[in-house]
């Protein structure tokens, strides 16, 4: 007999959403590998393998969110989900900045399409706004922001390839950064095998987080948070596991860049829950049903991620704590964030 979401007890919800937490530790932990190992052997860049192998793969839960809620007629829902998981994304790559001891993380890690990914997603983040204060015309239902959302986003990828294979500026390389170089035993492995396993472990993170995205729903309505607060906070944090795990996971396997590239390049992506959003909402334009909660979000991530590019280009090697000054920064703007939220 199939699970009946809507008649989930509390408790039963919360057992759900721990066992589901725990899939997805385990299948993030292995998907890191597996996409470290294919950024090496199909020459992406780790930069680039980590915006469209991890970052993609690892938002498809948030995705499903956000889309399934926006046909439901939950604008709200959809928006704060994909918003809350980009500024929770954010501060998650602070916490990985902990579990690396020997220098900050911004810099030990130094590439330049993160950088430009960075640009990118500020670029991105910025053109909802425009959305948002833009007449509310639809053409067959979809606002023309959002075109320019995936157009911006591919312009984006291609010129962050192209940077990397012909770059003008390189960083300044100390006795703390990390080079990327492919171990000699990924180059035995069988390229067909590793995709296999790469698209198995998305598929398991898909259903994986849609189950957990039930039981996170239920926990929100039960315990009586608002849209907003459901989708900022709770479904954005859960749907947003896979990318603390692999990007902690990638820093212990010594793939500094991928784990950086891994959150930046899923922010980036993560933009596209809102173009996704205004196609399945029937209702006009979603950037013109939105609350001033969410676009405190919005101006919220914009900040945190400028801090961010700030760490990515002053790399300090140490600072107090073992954490860098910008990620302690970006920590304390996620919970200013939470604490508006929630007034």
């Amino acid at each position: 007999m199939p699970l009946d979401f809507l008649t989930l007890s509390l408790p039963l919800a919360i057992e759900i959403f721990i066992a589901c937490a725990l899939i997805i530790g385990t299948a993030g932990t292995y998907l890191a590998g597996v996409a470290d190992r294919l950024a090496d052997r199909t020459g992406l860049g780790e930069a680039i393998a980590g915006a469209i192998l991890l970052g993609a793969t690892t938002s498809l839960p948030g995705i499903v969110v956000s889309v399934s809620s926006a046909w439901q007629g939950q604008p709200e829902l959809a928006m704060s989900n994909g918003l809350g998981g980009i500024a929770v994304q954010t501060a998650f790559l602070a916490l990985a900045d902990l579990t690396y001891r020997r220098a900050n993380l911004e810099h030990a890690a130094p590439s330049i399409g993160n950088l430009m990914q960075s640009g990118l997603l500020v670029c991105l983040l910025a053109l909802l706004l425009v959305g948002v204060y833009t007449p509310p015309v639809t053409f067959f239902g979809v606002h023309p922001v959002t075109p320019l959302l995936f157009a911006g986003y591919l312009y984006g990828l291609a010129k962050v390839r192209s940077a990397q294979q012909h770059p003008m500026w390189s960083p300044t390389q100390t006795k703390e950064t990390f080079a990327d170089e492919p171990p000699a035993s990924s180059s035995q492995e069988s390229l067909s095998g590793l995709w296999l396993r790469f698209v198995l472990l998305a598929a398991v993170l898909a259903v994986t987080g849609l189950v957990l995205e039930r039981a996170a729903t239920v926990i929100g309505d039960e315990t009586g948070l608002s849209a907003t607060a459901v989708g900022a906070l709770l479904t954005a944090v859960v749907t947003s596991l896979p990318e603390l795990v692999t990007s902690i996971a990638a820093v212990r396997r010594g793939a500094l860049t991928l784990a950086v590239s891994g959150i930046i390049g899923g922010n980036a992506f993560d933009t596209l829950f809102v173009a996704a959003s205004d196609i399945a909402y029937r209702d006009g334009s979603i950037y013109h049903v939105v609350s001033n909660q969410v676009l405190l979000w919005i101006a919220i991530t914009i900040v945190m991620t400028g801090v961010m590019m700030l760490g990515l280009i002053r790399r300090e090697e140490q600072n107090w704590g073992g954490i860098g000054f910008e990620s302690a920064i970006i920590l304390m703007l996620y919970a200013l964030g939470g604490v508006l939220v929630m007034i």
